[in-house]
């Protein structure tokens, strides 16, 4: 190959890569240049994993999808459900089970398939048999796509309501709260949505620190497939309290810890917001009967906080309860009791002294005696653009809105009804310290379920949960999701093509 012939080659791939790629613009030397804002473009794909919602004959589960409608989106696109391959064996079964090729059973069809921007769309399934489900959002169907999950078991472990918000497939989770203790059975659920095998690592902390186990390392799961693994089955130690770390080493991963008691119901356990050192529990009820707050300090630092709780009032210390010590990679419980004393009620952790990062979640238990119900509420983000919350009905919903620093301004939009209806939406002032359970709009002529969208207009940062409740043959059956920013925006760099690559 001769000169001119490479001197044309490398002038069209400069040329090829000023087309392709462009440079952000930044300040000149003298300090009078301006460097342009990232947009903030709707995402043009999305992608959610559900799991198997029970292994009850009673179980009874009621769907819901829901997209809000995002300015900016693209004109066309699609979504849909497809059911996941169930992988039957349990890790520690053998070593088939570890490998994720235990064996598959046909998982049937999806419940429902997703109405366009703005309207949701219902459906149900009955038994065991109710599959996991891998769910595709493009074009204007992916901002901000949810799907939720909620199941009543009228009898047996983990009877009352569990509820869940699908997850968006990742590739780290820590879930504090989780346990192999006497009366509990816990499932880490694990959805693999793509073409490929992830592989995974499962580690578990304890009051005392990691777990002994060499069974949740390099586990597979294949493609297009959901795995429940039950977590006694990972260690021979029972513990009351466990963080449960999940970290995958290709591909990426759903995944949700399925809590069952005995005797106390049962709820899913979604992760927990990333390690921080500051953070917010929004939205526990307010008739909660007992609060159990579990934290892990992932580094190699102990960590001290301060406990505050967010009431409709302001913020107060929990009497005797003022702070919680830490040990670094162990995980620490804290009862609170009756904490919310009949009002609103989100935790507030703040760092004593030097900031270190942890991550946490409550166990709250609303009844007593033998009618007591769980549910759990991990530390969440904050709501940056928006949040969507489906599967509402006129009665049994309550939304809880959290200010935990400085005062914001905050919109609720109802959908149309899943059978019908028209939107309805508020404007709410929450005051700063504080957390409400505000009076929700309710669809105009509501037939079937409804979607709340929350959006914070002003003000400082804005944490959100929302509670469906029921009654059991005397049980309070209850389940909490918390609502963290939908992603449905991504920001874009405002760029601009620089001839000035192909100078030499």
């Amino acid at each position: 190959m001769n000169r001119t012939t490479l001197s044309l080659i490398a002038g069209a791939a400069a040329l090829a890569a000023v087309t392709a790629a462009a440079t952000l613009t930044a300040p000149d030397a003298s300090g009078t240049g301006t460097a342009r804002a990232a947009a903030r473009l709707p995402v043009e794909r999305t992608s959610l994993a559900c799991p198997a919602p029970s292994a009850s004959d009673l179980a009874e589960t009621a769907y819901a999808s829901f997209t809000p409608v995002t300015a900016g989106a693209a004109k066309d696109g699609r979504a849909e459900l497809r059911t996941a391959a169930r992988q039957t064996a349990r890790a520690g079964d053998d070593a088939e089970g570890k490998s994720g090729k235990g064996g598959k059973g046909a998982a049937g069809k999806a419940p429902l398939k997703p109405a366009e921007p703005g309207k949701p769309a219902a459906g149900d399934s009955s038994g065991a048999e109710s599959p996991a489900l891998i769910g595709t959002a493009e074009g204007r169907y992916a901002p901000g796509w949810t799907i939720q999950q909620t199941t009543e078991v009228t009898a047996g472990t983990g009877r009352g309501l569990q509820g869940l918000g699908c997850t968006t497939p990742d590739t780290e989770y820590w879930f504090p709260g989780a346990s192999t203790g006497q009366g509990r059975t816990d499932y880490l659920h694990l959805t693999n949505p793509d073409d490929s095998a992830a592989v995974v690592d499962i580690e578990l902390y304890g009051a005392e620190g990691a777990l002994e186990s060499t069974v949740g390392e390099g586990m597979t799961v294949p493609p297009h497939s959901t795995e429940p693994i039950l977590l006694s089955t990972l260690t021979a130690e029972r513990q009351t309290d466990l963080t449960v770390h999940v970290t995958v080493r290709s591909g990426r991963l759903g995944a949700a810890v399925q809590a069952l008691d005995d005797k106390l119901g049962g709820d899913w356990l979604t992760a927990a917001a990333d390690p921080a050192d500051s953070l917010v529990l929004p939205g526990i009820p307010a008739d909660a009967t007992e609060v159990r707050l579990v934290a892990f300090s992932p580094g190699d630092t102990d960590a001290d906080l301060k406990i505050r709780l967010a009431s409709p009032t302001g913020g107060f210390t929990p009497a005797g309860h003022e702070t919680l010590h830490v040990k670094a990679g162990m995980t620490t419980a804290l009862d609170l009791g009756d904490v919310t004393r009949g009002e609103a009620g989100s935790l507030v952790l703040t760092p004593t002294d030097r900031s270190v990062p942890v991550v946490a979640a409550v166990r709250v238990l609303r009844g007593k005696g033998s009618a007591r119900e769980t549910a759990f509420v991990p530390a969440t983000r904050a709501i940056e653009n928006r949040a969507s919350a489906a599967g509402n009905e006129e009665k049994g919903t309550t939304l809880s809105l959290t200010a935990p620093g400085e005062a914001a301004k905050v919109r609720v939009t109802a959908s149309a009804g899943s059978g019908g209806g028209t939107p309805a939406s508020r404007t709410y002032t929450l005051r700063a310290g504080t957390t409400q359970n505000v009076d929700l709009p309710v669809p105009g002529g509501l037939e079937g379920t409804y979607a709340l969208t929350v959006e914070p207009l002003s003000g400082g940062p804005v944490h959100a949960a929302r509670t469906l409740t029921a009654q059991q043959d005397g049980v309070p059956a209850f389940t909490v999701q918390t609502l963290p920013d939908d992603r449905g925006l991504v920001s874009v760099p405002e760029a601009e093509q620089d001839l000035s690559v192909l100078q030499e």
